[in-house]
Protein backbone atom coordinates (compact mmCIF):
# COMPACT_ATOMS: atom_id res chain seq x y z
CA UNK A 1 0.00 0.00 0.00
CA UNK A 2 0.84 3.40 -1.02
CA UNK A 3 1.98 5.70 1.39
CA UNK A 4 -0.95 7.87 0.27
CA UNK A 5 -3.17 5.72 0.59
CA UNK A 6 -1.76 4.70 4.05
CA UNK A 7 -2.42 8.21 5.37
CA UNK A 8 -5.90 8.49 3.76
CA UNK A 9 -7.16 5.07 5.87
CA UNK A 10 -5.48 6.61 9.07
CA UNK A 11 -8.14 9.63 8.07
CA UNK A 12 -10.46 7.99 7.68
CA UNK A 13 -9.98 5.42 11.26
CA UNK A 14 -9.65 9.06 12.96
CA UNK A 15 -12.82 10.62 11.66
CA UNK A 16 -10.80 13.38 9.86
CA UNK A 17 -13.48 13.43 6.87
CA UNK A 18 -14.89 16.89 5.67
CA UNK A 19 -18.08 17.10 4.04
CA UNK A 20 -18.08 16.88 0.25
CA UNK A 21 -17.13 19.04 -1.75
CA UNK A 22 -20.10 18.34 -4.50
CA UNK A 23 -23.64 17.38 -3.76
CA UNK A 24 -24.98 14.96 -5.96
CA UNK A 25 -27.88 12.62 -5.82
CA UNK A 26 -27.19 8.79 -4.99
CA UNK A 27 -26.02 7.63 -8.73
CA UNK A 28 -27.18 6.35 -10.97
CA UNK A 29 -30.31 8.00 -10.18
CA UNK A 30 -28.39 11.38 -10.28
CA UNK A 31 -27.64 11.04 -13.88
CA UNK A 32 -31.03 11.16 -15.21
CA UNK A 33 -32.11 14.27 -14.02
CA UNK A 34 -29.39 15.47 -16.22
CA UNK A 35 -30.26 13.37 -19.17
CA UNK A 36 -33.73 14.62 -18.75
CA UNK A 37 -32.63 18.01 -19.08
CA UNK A 38 -30.56 17.93 -22.58
CA UNK A 39 -32.40 15.83 -23.94
CA UNK A 40 -35.85 18.84 -23.48
CA UNK A 41 -33.20 21.19 -24.86
CA UNK A 42 -32.49 19.15 -28.02
CA UNK A 43 -36.01 18.38 -28.56
CA UNK A 44 -36.51 22.01 -28.35
CA UNK A 45 -34.34 23.48 -30.51
CA UNK A 46 -35.15 20.69 -33.31
CA UNK A 47 -38.99 21.61 -33.31
CA UNK A 48 -38.11 25.09 -33.37
CA UNK A 49 -35.45 24.36 -36.33
CA UNK A 50 -36.84 21.31 -38.30
CA UNK A 51 -34.95 21.96 -41.18
CA UNK A 52 -31.60 22.57 -39.23
CA UNK A 53 -28.67 20.29 -40.28
CA UNK A 54 -25.49 19.02 -38.78
CA UNK A 55 -23.59 22.48 -39.74
CA UNK A 56 -26.16 24.98 -38.74
CA UNK A 57 -26.42 22.60 -34.98
CA UNK A 58 -23.23 22.88 -34.06
CA UNK A 59 -22.88 26.30 -34.80
CA UNK A 60 -23.92 27.62 -31.73
CA UNK A 61 -21.42 27.25 -28.83
CA UNK A 62 -21.70 23.73 -27.04
CA UNK A 63 -23.36 22.11 -29.27
CA UNK A 64 -20.38 20.82 -31.33
CA UNK A 65 -20.60 16.98 -32.06
CA UNK A 66 -24.21 17.44 -31.59
CA UNK A 67 -24.53 13.45 -32.69
CA UNK A 68 -23.66 12.92 -28.84
CA UNK A 69 -27.24 13.79 -28.24
CA UNK A 70 -28.78 10.46 -29.45
CA UNK A 71 -27.51 8.84 -26.67
CA UNK A 72 -29.74 10.80 -23.94
CA UNK A 73 -33.10 9.97 -24.95
CA UNK A 74 -31.69 6.67 -25.67
CA UNK A 75 -30.74 5.68 -22.51
CA UNK A 76 -33.56 7.50 -20.88
CA UNK A 77 -35.96 5.06 -23.13
CA UNK A 78 -34.15 1.65 -22.60
CA UNK A 79 -32.18 1.71 -19.01
CA UNK A 80 -34.82 0.74 -16.61
CA UNK A 81 -34.08 2.31 -13.25
CA UNK A 82 -36.09 3.40 -10.12
CA UNK A 83 -34.50 6.87 -11.01
CA UNK A 84 -35.57 7.23 -14.37
CA UNK A 85 -38.72 8.69 -15.08
CA UNK A 86 -38.68 8.17 -18.78
CA UNK A 87 -38.17 4.80 -19.06
CA UNK A 88 -40.10 3.64 -22.10
CA UNK A 89 -41.37 7.00 -22.84
CA UNK A 90 -41.84 6.59 -26.37
CA UNK A 91 -41.22 10.85 -26.77
CA UNK A 92 -38.11 9.39 -25.92
CA UNK A 93 -37.60 6.99 -28.67
CA UNK A 94 -39.65 9.60 -31.40
CA UNK A 95 -36.32 12.22 -30.14
CA UNK A 96 -33.73 9.02 -31.18
CA UNK A 97 -35.53 8.35 -34.44
CA UNK A 98 -35.45 11.77 -35.44
CA UNK A 99 -31.55 12.60 -34.29
CA UNK A 100 -30.60 8.89 -36.35
CA UNK A 101 -32.51 9.93 -39.23
CA UNK A 102 -30.79 13.24 -39.72
CA UNK A 103 -27.49 11.70 -39.07
CA UNK A 104 -28.15 9.23 -41.97
CA UNK A 105 -29.57 12.14 -44.18
CA UNK A 106 -26.41 13.74 -43.60
CA UNK A 107 -23.87 10.85 -44.32
CA UNK A 108 -25.97 10.01 -47.65
CA UNK A 109 -25.06 13.80 -48.31
CA UNK A 110 -21.15 13.23 -47.85
CA UNK A 111 -21.82 15.66 -44.62
CA UNK A 112 -21.06 13.46 -41.75
CA UNK A 113 -17.85 12.20 -41.97
CA UNK A 114 -15.64 14.89 -43.23
CA UNK A 115 -16.41 16.59 -39.62
CA UNK A 116 -13.24 16.21 -37.33
CA UNK A 117 -13.42 13.46 -34.99
CA UNK A 118 -16.87 11.98 -36.64
CA UNK A 119 -15.99 8.55 -34.84
CA UNK A 120 -16.86 9.79 -31.62
CA UNK A 121 -19.98 10.33 -32.94
CA UNK A 122 -20.52 7.15 -34.67
CA UNK A 123 -19.98 5.58 -31.69
CA UNK A 124 -22.76 7.38 -29.99
CA UNK A 125 -25.07 6.56 -32.63
CA UNK A 126 -23.72 2.92 -32.60
CA UNK A 127 -24.64 2.62 -28.87
CA UNK A 128 -28.29 3.99 -29.75
CA UNK A 129 -29.02 1.28 -32.53
CA UNK A 130 -27.67 -1.22 -30.45
CA UNK A 131 -29.88 0.21 -27.47
CA UNK A 132 -32.85 0.31 -29.67
CA UNK A 133 -32.40 -2.32 -32.57
CA UNK A 134 -35.61 -4.17 -31.93
CA UNK A 135 -37.65 -0.73 -32.30
CA UNK A 136 -36.11 0.54 -35.50
CA UNK A 137 -38.26 -1.17 -38.01
CA UNK A 138 -36.83 -2.79 -40.55
CA UNK A 139 -36.04 -0.30 -43.03
CA UNK A 140 -34.82 1.52 -40.51
CA UNK A 141 -32.78 -0.29 -38.88
CA UNK A 142 -31.02 -1.35 -42.32
CA UNK A 143 -30.30 2.17 -43.37
CA UNK A 144 -28.84 2.95 -39.84
CA UNK A 145 -26.77 0.03 -39.96
CA UNK A 146 -25.63 0.42 -43.03
CA UNK A 147 -24.19 4.16 -42.36
CA UNK A 148 -22.46 3.15 -39.03
CA UNK A 149 -20.73 0.17 -40.85
CA UNK A 150 -19.55 2.26 -43.21
CA UNK A 151 -17.80 4.85 -41.06
CA UNK A 152 -16.24 2.22 -38.59
CA UNK A 153 -15.08 0.20 -41.67
CA UNK A 154 -12.85 3.87 -42.32
CA UNK A 155 -11.06 2.52 -39.45
CA UNK A 156 -9.76 -0.40 -39.95
CA UNK A 157 -6.57 0.10 -42.12
CA UNK A 158 -5.01 3.86 -39.77
CA UNK A 159 -5.49 0.50 -36.97
CA UNK A 160 -4.18 -1.81 -38.65
CA UNK A 161 -1.25 -0.36 -39.75
CA UNK A 162 -0.18 1.23 -36.43
CA UNK A 163 -0.61 -2.41 -34.13
CA UNK A 164 2.91 -3.22 -33.72
CA UNK A 165 4.47 0.36 -33.86
CA UNK A 166 7.32 0.76 -30.63
CA UNK A 167 4.41 3.24 -28.70
CA UNK A 168 1.07 4.13 -29.25
CA UNK A 169 2.50 7.60 -28.81
CA UNK A 170 2.31 10.35 -30.99
CA UNK A 171 5.45 10.74 -32.02
CA UNK A 172 5.27 7.28 -33.68
CA UNK A 173 1.73 6.79 -34.58
CA UNK A 174 1.33 10.39 -35.70
CA UNK A 175 -1.72 10.99 -33.90
CA UNK A 176 -2.67 11.32 -29.79
CA UNK A 177 -3.20 7.78 -28.23
CA UNK A 178 -6.51 8.68 -26.72
CA UNK A 179 -7.82 8.71 -30.50
CA UNK A 180 -5.80 5.40 -31.33
CA UNK A 181 -7.57 4.03 -28.20
CA UNK A 182 -10.78 5.30 -29.57
CA UNK A 183 -10.43 3.77 -32.60
CA UNK A 184 -10.10 0.31 -31.50
CA UNK A 185 -12.91 0.88 -28.94
CA UNK A 186 -15.47 1.81 -31.21
CA UNK A 187 -14.05 -1.61 -33.78
CA UNK A 188 -14.30 -4.33 -30.91
CA UNK A 189 -17.72 -2.77 -30.28
CA UNK A 190 -18.67 -2.76 -33.57
CA UNK A 191 -17.88 -6.14 -34.03
CA UNK A 192 -19.79 -7.16 -31.17
CA UNK A 193 -23.01 -5.65 -32.36
CA UNK A 194 -22.35 -6.61 -35.58
CA UNK A 195 -20.85 -9.84 -35.50
CA UNK A 196 -17.80 -9.13 -37.10
CA UNK A 197 -15.15 -11.39 -35.81
CA UNK A 198 -11.96 -9.40 -37.25
CA UNK A 199 -13.08 -5.71 -35.98
CA UNK A 200 -13.31 -7.34 -32.79
CA UNK A 201 -9.77 -9.12 -32.69
CA UNK A 202 -8.20 -6.09 -33.95
CA UNK A 203 -10.06 -3.14 -31.70
CA UNK A 204 -9.02 -6.10 -28.84
CA UNK A 205 -5.28 -6.50 -30.00
CA UNK A 206 -5.01 -2.48 -29.60
CA UNK A 207 -6.68 -2.05 -26.20
CA UNK A 208 -4.93 -4.94 -24.54
CA UNK A 209 -1.45 -3.47 -25.23
CA UNK A 210 -3.05 -0.11 -23.81
CA UNK A 211 -3.79 -1.93 -20.56
CA UNK A 212 -0.73 -3.98 -20.32
CA UNK A 213 1.75 -2.44 -21.92
CA UNK A 214 1.11 1.50 -22.89
CA UNK A 215 -0.26 2.23 -19.41
CA UNK A 216 2.72 3.62 -16.83
CA UNK A 217 2.30 2.65 -13.32
CA UNK A 218 1.08 6.04 -12.18
CA UNK A 219 -2.24 5.10 -14.16
CA UNK A 220 -1.77 7.32 -17.47
CA UNK A 221 -0.77 6.75 -20.61
CA UNK A 222 2.03 9.49 -21.70
CA UNK A 223 0.90 11.15 -25.51
CA UNK A 224 4.21 12.51 -25.76
CA UNK A 225 6.35 10.19 -24.14
CA UNK A 226 5.77 8.23 -20.53
CA UNK A 227 7.57 11.00 -19.36
CA UNK A 228 4.11 12.70 -17.81
CA UNK A 229 0.70 12.59 -17.90
CA UNK A 230 -1.72 14.37 -19.90
CA UNK A 231 -4.62 14.56 -17.98
CA UNK A 232 -7.77 15.57 -19.87
CA UNK A 233 -7.11 13.25 -22.62
CA UNK A 234 -6.57 10.66 -20.32
CA UNK A 235 -10.02 10.02 -19.60
CA UNK A 236 -10.53 9.88 -23.27
CA UNK A 237 -8.16 6.74 -23.83
CA UNK A 238 -9.88 5.70 -20.18
CA UNK A 239 -12.91 5.24 -21.56
CA UNK A 240 -12.08 3.52 -24.61
CA UNK A 241 -10.76 0.91 -22.34
CA UNK A 242 -13.51 0.61 -20.36
CA UNK A 243 -16.14 0.25 -22.62
CA UNK A 244 -13.73 -2.95 -24.58
CA UNK A 245 -13.87 -4.35 -21.07
CA UNK A 246 -17.98 -3.76 -20.75
CA UNK A 247 -18.45 -6.03 -23.93
CA UNK A 248 -15.46 -8.34 -22.94
CA UNK A 249 -14.54 -8.76 -19.38
CA UNK A 250 -11.08 -8.98 -20.47
CA UNK A 251 -8.98 -9.47 -17.03
CA UNK A 252 -5.92 -7.72 -17.85
CA UNK A 253 -8.63 -4.50 -18.54
CA UNK A 254 -9.36 -4.24 -15.03
CA UNK A 255 -6.30 -3.74 -12.87
CA UNK A 256 -5.91 -0.71 -15.51
CA UNK A 257 -8.76 0.62 -14.89
CA UNK A 258 -8.03 0.75 -11.20
CA UNK A 259 -4.68 2.63 -11.77
CA UNK A 260 -6.48 5.19 -14.03
CA UNK A 261 -8.45 5.66 -11.02
CA UNK A 262 -6.36 6.42 -8.24
CA UNK A 263 -4.52 8.89 -11.03
CA UNK A 264 -7.64 11.16 -11.46
CA UNK A 265 -8.81 10.70 -8.05
CA UNK A 266 -5.50 12.12 -6.66
CA UNK A 267 -5.15 14.98 -9.49
CA UNK A 268 -8.28 16.37 -9.25
CA UNK A 269 -8.69 19.78 -7.15
CA UNK A 270 -11.54 20.41 -4.75
CA UNK A 271 -13.66 21.99 -7.40
CA UNK A 272 -13.81 18.98 -9.83
CA UNK A 273 -10.67 20.31 -12.30
CA UNK A 274 -7.70 18.38 -12.86
CA UNK A 275 -4.49 19.42 -11.25
CA UNK A 276 -2.74 21.73 -14.11
CA UNK A 277 0.64 21.83 -13.21
CA UNK A 278 1.18 17.73 -14.71
CA UNK A 279 -0.10 18.56 -18.26
CA UNK A 280 1.97 18.90 -20.83
CA UNK A 281 -1.29 19.92 -23.49
CA UNK A 282 -4.03 21.73 -21.69
CA UNK A 283 -3.53 24.80 -18.98
CA UNK A 284 -6.86 24.09 -18.36
CA UNK A 285 -9.75 21.37 -17.98
CA UNK A 286 -13.23 21.92 -17.07
CA UNK A 287 -14.88 18.72 -14.99
CA UNK A 288 -14.70 15.80 -17.28
CA UNK A 289 -17.76 13.64 -18.11
CA UNK A 290 -15.67 10.91 -20.01
CA UNK A 291 -15.45 7.77 -18.86
CA UNK A 292 -16.60 8.04 -15.15
CA UNK A 293 -18.36 4.77 -15.72
CA UNK A 294 -14.79 3.26 -15.28
CA UNK A 295 -14.58 4.40 -11.81
CA UNK A 296 -17.45 2.72 -10.97
CA UNK A 297 -15.93 -0.86 -11.07
CA UNK A 298 -14.40 0.17 -7.20
CA UNK A 299 -15.71 1.50 -4.08
CA UNK A 300 -13.68 4.75 -3.99
CA UNK A 301 -14.33 5.14 -7.75
CA UNK A 302 -18.02 5.51 -7.27
CA UNK A 303 -17.82 8.02 -4.53
CA UNK A 304 -15.44 9.96 -7.18
CA UNK A 305 -18.29 9.57 -9.80
CA UNK A 306 -20.41 11.21 -8.21
CA UNK A 307 -18.58 13.65 -6.75
CA UNK A 308 -17.73 14.84 -10.57
CA UNK A 309 -21.41 14.55 -11.28
CA UNK A 310 -22.63 17.19 -9.00
CA UNK A 311 -20.54 20.24 -10.63
CA UNK A 312 -22.83 19.42 -13.75
CA UNK A 313 -26.16 21.46 -13.93
CA UNK A 314 -29.14 20.59 -15.63
CA UNK A 315 -29.07 23.89 -17.36
CA UNK A 316 -25.91 24.18 -18.30
CA UNK A 317 -24.98 21.16 -20.04
CA UNK A 318 -22.70 21.11 -23.25
CA UNK A 319 -23.81 18.60 -25.97
CA UNK A 320 -20.60 16.50 -25.39
CA UNK A 321 -20.88 16.27 -21.64
CA UNK A 322 -24.86 15.31 -22.47
CA UNK A 323 -23.98 11.97 -24.55
CA UNK A 324 -20.58 11.25 -21.71
CA UNK A 325 -23.19 11.55 -18.82
CA UNK A 326 -25.65 8.78 -20.99
CA UNK A 327 -22.65 6.75 -21.65
CA UNK A 328 -22.12 6.69 -17.64
CA UNK A 329 -25.42 6.07 -16.43
CA UNK A 330 -25.83 3.43 -19.11
CA UNK A 331 -22.45 1.39 -17.74
CA UNK A 332 -22.72 2.45 -13.99
CA UNK A 333 -21.48 -0.10 -11.85
CA UNK A 334 -23.80 0.44 -8.62
CA UNK A 335 -22.47 -0.66 -5.18
CA UNK A 336 -20.93 0.64 -1.61
CA UNK A 337 -18.93 3.72 -1.24
CA UNK A 338 -15.46 4.65 -0.23
CA UNK A 339 -13.67 8.12 0.94
CA UNK A 340 -11.70 9.78 -1.76
CA UNK A 341 -9.36 12.15 -1.63
CA UNK A 342 -11.35 15.30 -1.83
CA UNK A 343 -13.23 13.90 1.22
CA UNK A 344 -10.31 13.96 3.30
CA UNK A 345 -8.71 16.42 5.93
CA UNK A 346 -5.52 16.42 4.10
CA UNK A 347 -3.37 13.65 2.01
CA UNK A 348 -0.57 13.26 -0.24
CA UNK A 349 0.88 11.66 -2.97
CA UNK A 350 3.53 11.28 -5.02
CA UNK A 351 4.31 9.44 -8.90
CA UNK A 352 7.25 7.19 -9.96
CA UNK A 353 7.72 10.65 -11.72
CA UNK A 354 9.01 13.78 -9.79
CA UNK A 355 5.54 15.44 -9.17
CA UNK A 356 2.89 15.33 -6.52
CA UNK A 357 0.42 16.74 -4.67
CA UNK A 358 -0.71 17.51 -1.19
CA UNK A 359 -3.88 18.71 0.60
CA UNK A 360 -4.01 20.33 4.29
CA UNK A 361 -7.26 21.86 5.05
CA UNK A 362 -8.18 24.27 2.65
CA UNK A 363 -4.65 24.61 1.13
CA UNK A 364 -4.12 22.18 -2.14
CA UNK A 365 -0.12 22.21 -3.30
CA UNK A 366 1.07 20.27 -6.38
CA UNK A 367 4.65 19.96 -7.28
CA UNK A 368 5.83 18.88 -10.79
CA UNK A 369 9.96 18.41 -11.77
CA UNK A 370 8.58 16.39 -14.72
CA UNK A 371 11.56 16.92 -17.38
CA UNK A 372 10.29 16.42 -21.36
CA UNK A 373 11.66 16.76 -24.66
CA UNK A 374 10.17 19.70 -26.10
CA UNK A 375 8.01 18.97 -29.22
CA UNK A 376 9.04 21.71 -31.72
CA UNK A 377 7.07 21.10 -34.51
CA UNK A 378 3.99 19.83 -33.05
CA UNK A 379 2.12 22.72 -31.63
CA UNK A 380 -0.41 20.24 -29.30
CA UNK A 381 2.19 19.61 -26.76
CA UNK A 382 3.44 22.32 -24.35
CA UNK A 383 6.69 22.95 -23.06
CA UNK A 384 7.34 21.33 -19.40
CA UNK A 385 8.19 25.07 -17.86
CA UNK A 386 6.07 25.04 -15.13
CA UNK A 387 6.54 23.39 -11.75
CA UNK A 388 4.17 24.64 -8.93
CA UNK A 389 0.73 25.19 -8.47
CA UNK A 390 -1.40 27.05 -5.60
CA UNK A 391 -5.22 26.15 -4.99
CA UNK A 392 -7.36 27.82 -2.07
CA UNK A 393 -10.80 26.30 -0.80
CA UNK A 394 -13.25 29.07 -1.70
CA UNK A 395 -10.69 30.77 -3.62
CA UNK A 396 -9.78 28.47 -6.57
CA UNK A 397 -6.39 28.08 -8.32
CA UNK A 398 -4.35 31.23 -6.95
CA UNK A 399 -0.48 30.23 -8.62
CA UNK A 400 -0.73 28.22 -11.47
CA UNK A 401 1.67 25.88 -12.57
CA UNK A 402 0.60 25.70 -16.10
CA UNK A 403 2.96 24.81 -18.75
CA UNK A 404 3.04 26.98 -22.17
CA UNK A 405 5.04 26.89 -25.05
CA UNK A 406 7.83 29.15 -26.33
CA UNK A 407 7.01 31.68 -23.41
CA UNK A 408 9.94 32.04 -21.01
CA UNK A 409 8.25 34.86 -19.26
CA UNK A 410 5.59 32.06 -17.89
CA UNK A 411 8.51 29.35 -16.90
CA UNK A 412 8.62 28.88 -13.20
CA UNK A 413 12.51 29.37 -13.77
CA UNK A 414 14.48 31.25 -16.86
CA UNK A 415 18.37 31.35 -17.45
CA UNK A 416 19.74 33.48 -20.33
CA UNK A 417 23.29 31.71 -21.34
CA UNK A 418 25.80 32.69 -24.48
CA UNK A 419 22.84 35.09 -25.87
CA UNK A 420 20.44 31.97 -25.43
CA UNK A 421 17.12 31.81 -22.80
CA UNK A 422 16.67 27.79 -21.32
CA UNK A 423 13.93 27.48 -19.27
CA UNK A 424 13.07 23.81 -18.25
CA UNK A 425 15.10 22.28 -15.78
CA UNK A 426 17.73 19.92 -16.91
CA UNK A 427 17.50 17.44 -13.27
CA UNK A 428 14.67 17.55 -10.74
CA UNK A 429 13.98 15.71 -7.66
CA UNK A 430 10.64 15.61 -5.79
CA UNK A 431 10.90 14.79 -1.65
CA UNK A 432 7.34 14.47 -0.17
CA UNK A 433 7.05 13.68 3.46
CA UNK A 434 4.92 14.11 6.80
CA UNK A 435 6.54 17.55 7.62
CA UNK A 436 7.04 19.46 4.16
CA UNK A 437 7.80 18.89 0.63
CA UNK A 438 10.91 19.85 -1.30
CA UNK A 439 11.36 20.03 -4.94
CA UNK A 440 15.04 20.55 -6.37
CA UNK A 441 15.09 21.65 -10.33
CA UNK A 442 18.42 21.70 -11.32
CA UNK A 443 19.52 24.08 -14.43
CA UNK A 444 22.23 25.07 -15.83
CA UNK A 445 24.03 27.98 -13.88
CA UNK A 446 22.16 27.22 -10.72
CA UNK A 447 19.57 25.06 -8.93
CA UNK A 448 16.89 25.61 -6.85
CA UNK A 449 15.21 24.00 -3.71
CA UNK A 450 11.69 25.05 -3.20
CA UNK A 451 10.85 23.58 0.54
CA UNK A 452 6.87 23.83 0.84
CA UNK A 453 5.99 23.51 4.46
CA UNK A 454 2.82 22.34 6.16
CA UNK A 455 0.11 25.43 5.96
CA UNK A 456 -1.94 26.57 8.53
CA UNK A 457 -5.22 27.55 8.28
CA UNK A 458 -4.79 30.91 6.49
CA UNK A 459 -1.23 31.11 5.42
CA UNK A 460 0.81 28.83 2.90
CA UNK A 461 4.61 29.44 2.63
CA UNK A 462 6.74 29.03 -0.27
CA UNK A 463 11.03 29.02 0.20
CA UNK A 464 13.36 29.44 -2.94
CA UNK A 465 16.93 28.48 -1.90
CA UNK A 466 19.53 28.92 -5.05
CA UNK A 467 22.24 27.70 -5.08
CA UNK A 468 24.89 28.95 -7.97
CA UNK A 469 27.40 26.93 -9.87
CA UNK A 470 29.98 27.90 -12.51
CA UNK A 471 29.76 31.42 -14.52
CA UNK A 472 26.45 33.28 -13.55
CA UNK A 473 24.13 33.45 -16.17
CA UNK A 474 23.80 36.89 -18.26
CA UNK A 475 20.19 37.16 -16.39
CA UNK A 476 18.22 34.42 -14.75
CA UNK A 477 14.35 34.83 -12.54
CA UNK A 478 12.21 33.20 -11.06
CA UNK A 479 8.83 33.70 -11.63
CA UNK A 480 4.95 32.98 -10.59
CA UNK A 481 1.84 32.44 -12.53
CA UNK A 482 -0.81 34.50 -10.74
CA UNK A 483 -4.43 33.70 -11.28
CA UNK A 484 -5.83 37.47 -11.63
CA UNK A 485 -9.40 37.89 -12.75
CA UNK A 486 -10.20 41.09 -14.95
CA UNK A 487 -12.79 42.87 -13.14
CA UNK A 488 -11.69 42.89 -9.68
CA UNK A 489 -9.15 45.07 -7.89
CA UNK A 490 -5.41 44.08 -7.44
CA UNK A 491 -3.60 46.50 -4.47
CA UNK A 492 -0.21 46.65 -3.46
CA UNK A 493 1.67 47.45 -0.21
CA UNK A 494 3.42 50.72 -2.31
CA UNK A 495 -0.17 51.96 -2.56
CA UNK A 496 -1.11 51.36 -5.78
CA UNK A 497 -4.46 50.20 -6.92
CA UNK A 498 -5.55 48.93 -10.15
CA UNK A 499 -9.25 47.67 -11.74
CA UNK A 500 -7.86 44.74 -13.82
CA UNK A 501 -9.09 44.98 -17.42
CA UNK A 502 -7.21 44.21 -21.18
CA UNK A 503 -4.59 47.51 -20.24
CA UNK A 504 -1.10 46.30 -19.98
CA UNK A 505 -0.23 46.93 -16.08
CA UNK A 506 3.76 47.09 -15.59
CA UNK A 507 4.73 47.48 -12.06
CA UNK A 508 8.66 47.28 -10.70
CA UNK A 509 9.75 46.51 -7.65
CA UNK A 510 8.96 50.29 -6.17
CA UNK A 511 5.22 49.99 -7.20
CA UNK A 512 4.71 46.56 -5.14
CA UNK A 513 6.48 46.69 -2.04
CA UNK A 514 6.01 44.00 0.81
CA UNK A 515 2.48 42.12 -0.46
CA UNK A 516 -0.13 42.27 -3.14
CA UNK A 517 -3.78 41.86 -2.92
CA UNK A 518 -6.56 40.30 -4.70
CA UNK A 519 -9.67 38.61 -4.33
CA UNK A 520 -9.34 37.98 -0.58
CA UNK A 521 -5.66 36.43 -1.09
CA UNK A 522 -2.52 38.72 -0.02
CA UNK A 523 0.81 37.49 -1.79
CA UNK A 524 3.72 39.02 0.78
CA UNK A 525 7.77 38.58 -0.71
CA UNK A 526 10.53 39.51 1.28
CA UNK A 527 12.48 40.27 -2.87
CA UNK A 528 12.07 42.63 -5.16
CA UNK A 529 9.58 41.82 -7.17
CA UNK A 530 7.92 43.35 -10.72
CA UNK A 531 4.18 42.57 -12.05
CA UNK A 532 3.46 42.21 -15.72
CA UNK A 533 -0.57 41.99 -16.71
CA UNK A 534 -1.89 40.57 -18.63
CA UNK A 535 0.24 37.89 -20.13
CA UNK A 536 -1.63 35.85 -22.66
CA UNK A 537 -0.49 31.85 -22.83
CA UNK A 538 -0.13 29.52 -25.40
CA UNK A 539 -3.21 28.07 -27.02
CA UNK A 540 -2.43 24.77 -28.70
CA UNK A 541 -5.75 24.94 -30.58
CA UNK A 542 -5.37 28.49 -32.20
CA UNK A 543 -1.08 27.77 -32.58
CA UNK A 544 -0.53 31.38 -31.19
CA UNK A 545 -1.46 33.37 -28.01
CA UNK A 546 -5.06 33.32 -26.03
CA UNK A 547 -7.22 35.67 -26.80
CA UNK A 548 -9.74 36.05 -24.12
CA UNK A 549 -9.11 37.78 -21.46
CA UNK A 550 -10.21 35.52 -19.06
CA UNK A 551 -7.57 32.98 -19.82
CA UNK A 552 -4.24 35.70 -18.92
CA UNK A 553 -2.29 35.57 -15.95
CA UNK A 554 -0.20 37.86 -14.10
CA UNK A 555 3.72 37.36 -14.49
CA UNK A 556 5.24 38.19 -10.84
CA UNK A 557 9.06 37.72 -11.33
CA UNK A 558 12.17 38.13 -8.76
CA UNK A 559 15.40 38.83 -10.75
CA UNK A 560 18.20 36.03 -9.42
CA UNK A 561 21.22 37.86 -8.36
CA UNK A 562 24.05 35.05 -9.06
CA UNK A 563 27.28 35.94 -8.75
CA UNK A 564 30.92 34.74 -9.45
CA UNK A 565 32.83 33.56 -6.97
CA UNK A 566 33.48 29.33 -5.53
CA UNK A 567 32.08 26.80 -8.56
CA UNK A 568 29.24 25.95 -5.59
CA UNK A 569 28.05 28.66 -4.23
CA UNK A 570 25.17 27.07 -1.48
CA UNK A 571 22.16 29.30 -0.91
CA UNK A 572 23.56 31.99 -2.72
CA UNK A 573 19.52 33.59 -2.91
CA UNK A 574 16.75 32.67 -1.04
CA UNK A 575 13.89 34.01 -1.81
CA UNK A 576 10.46 33.46 0.42
CA UNK A 577 6.74 33.80 -0.33
CA UNK A 578 3.96 33.97 1.86
CA UNK A 579 0.15 33.17 0.72
CA UNK A 580 -2.06 34.65 3.08
CA UNK A 581 -6.36 34.63 3.38
CA UNK A 582 -6.52 37.40 5.84
CA UNK A 583 -9.79 36.99 8.07
CA UNK A 584 -10.91 32.95 6.95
Amino acid sequence: MKLSQVLILSLVVRGALLLPNATAAELPGGYFPLLEAGAAMVAERLAAEPQADLAALEARPGWRHFPYAILAPAVLYAKEDPGNSRYHDRRMLELVVRIGDLLADENEKGRYEPRLDSDWDTYMWLEAYRLLERDLGEARRARWRRAIEENVSLLVSETRERLDFPWYQSPFIGTSPNHYAQWASILHFAGCVFANREWQQLGAAVLCRFATTEQTPDGYWGEHNHSGPTTGYNHLTLTGLALYYEHSRNPVILPALRRATDFHKYFTYPDGTPVEVINDRNRYWGVSAWGQFAFTNFPDGRRYAEFLTGFFSPNALTIDELGRLAQDALYYHPGPMEPIPQDMAAYYHSMTVPAGVRKTGPWVVCLSGIISTQAVNNQFYLDRQGNLSVYRTGLGLIISGANSKRQPELATFSEKLLGQVYYMPVSSRLQMGDAADRLSLAYNSFFCDLHVPVPSESEQDLHFAITGKGDPPEEACLTLQLCLKPGEVLETAAGRKFNLSADRVELAAGDIGAWIRHRGWMLKTDSPARLIWPVYPFNPYANGPETNLAHAVGALSVPLQLKPGRYIRPGEQRISFSLAVPGR
